[in-house]
């Protein structure tokens, strides 16, 4: 009988009859707090596995921004009755094309400034320690000792010839495995896409057609959004320095482009590496101008620019940005910022994209089946909708 009074009160029945008798907003925290903690395991294990596989993992990311970034190359071509193999490797020569004559030009035009860089950084060094000594309650003694400490700290953390080879080796190894995977994925992307389609489910088949294509189209127009982004930042600032005379202005502004691809974070530190320089090289008047322009080009690209070239397709708040950035860099480092944001914008539209789509078959009660040509338009070559397969 007791028993039968304690089920009675709740406290011996089933766990679905107990959490039916929790208020709701427990259970909603309950149910949220499971989810969030699956999310977030998988999400680690995710982390772990790409920080051990890191040079595939890097490899990877590398072979789809760049995928994303030629594939309308590759899609014009096509149509103009290229083969598509033909296609794939006229947009990879165009891009090692590219990036060769970026880096000559590069080198010819500052080749003979090292030379004079070293004397101009010996004198505006002199000129900084004098400075600080004058300016601030420090003494010569001090300054000498923390410059001791940090050169010391710097041969330290110097990789030794071995692994520094090794390295190089492995970088090599991995901008080859790139090329070749960039150039099988312009190729052969859209079968391979349609290959997966063809293993899902005919029920889940159409709406996971509209999500690939939603991320597809999410990562090309953040890759092309953040390379026109960085190219401004780094016109700007790199007229600045041509015009202030700081030495090494060319490598400057492409610091400054690279550090365009990662969010808030990346801009301010190459902002941060062009003032050094110029502080070292010019001194401090210099140093204030160079930031003074760092400043107002950065204010300009993020106020103006960003919303204008970027719009609301991939548009994510400064607050998720600046989270989402944190987490890149402390589960992956360098390669997790360059990705974490990207890789945020590619969910948030996918699951908006699906969402969007779920209601809209609701809607109209249709979700018997798929649209015409849906399922086979791959996502992750969307441009050539409709086209025959040999001609992919």
């Amino acid at each position: 009988m007791g028993n039968a009074a304690d089920r009675s009160n709740g406290y011996g029945g089933r766990p679905s009859q107990l959490l039916d008798r929790l208020p709701w907003l427990v259970r909603w925290a309950v149910l949220a707090s499971a989810c969030l903690l699956v999310i977030a395991a998988g999400a680690y294990v995710l982390a772990q596995i790409a920080t051990r596989l890191a040079p595939l993992s890097i490899a990877l990311a590398a072979t789809l921004f760049l995928a994303a970034l030629l594939d309308p190359v590759a899609s014009r071509l096509r149509r103009h009755r290229f083969p598509p193999a033909l296609a794939a490797l006229t947009a990879v020569l165009l891009l090692l094309g590219l990036l060769g004559g970026a880096v000559l030009l590069i080198w010819r035009l500052t080749a003979d400034q090292f030379s004079d860089l070293a004397k101009q950084l010996d004198q505006g060094l002199e000129r900084t320690r004098d400075f600080l000594i004058g300016g601030l309650p420090i003494s010569e003694q001090q300054l000498d000792k923390w410059t001791r400490q940090a050169v010391t700290g710097i041969q330290k953390s110097a990789p030794d010839p071995v692994s520094g080879a090794a390295t190089v080796a492995e970088a090599v190894g991995g901008l080859l495995l790139v090329l070749v995977l960039l150039f099988f994925l312009l190729k052969d992307g859209r079968p391979m896409w349609r290959w997966v389609l063809d293993r899902v489910a005919e029920r889940s088949r159409a709406r996971t057609a509209v999500a690939g294509r939603a991320g597809w189209h999410t990562l090309g127009a953040y890759t092309r959004g953040t390379m026109m982004i960085a190219a401004i930042d780094a016109i700007g600032i790199g007229a600045a320095l041509v015009i202030l005379r700081v030495p090494l202005a060319l490598p400057l502004a492409v610091i400054t482009f690279l550090g365009g691809f990662v969010p808030i974070i990346g801009a301010t530190v190459a902002g941060s590496v062009a003032v050094l320089v110029a502080l070292a090289a010019k001194g401090p008047t210099t140093a204030l101008l160079v930031l003074a322009a760092v400043i107002a080009v950065q204010q300009t690209e993020g106020n103006l620019l960003e919303p204008l070239i970027m719009k609301r397709q991939v548009r994510l708040h400064p607050v998720v940005v600046l989270l989402v950035v944190t987490a890149g860099t402390l589960l992956g480092g360098i390669v997790g910022a360059f990705v974490a944001v990207p890789i945020a914008a590619v969910l948030y539209n996918v699951v908006n994209t699906v969402a969007a789509d779920r209601r809209a078959r609701t809607g109209n009660d249709d979700d018997r089946g798929e649209p015409a040509g849906e399922a086979d338009e791959p996502g992750p070559a969307s441009g050539d909708a409709g086209r025959n397969p040999s001609e992919s």
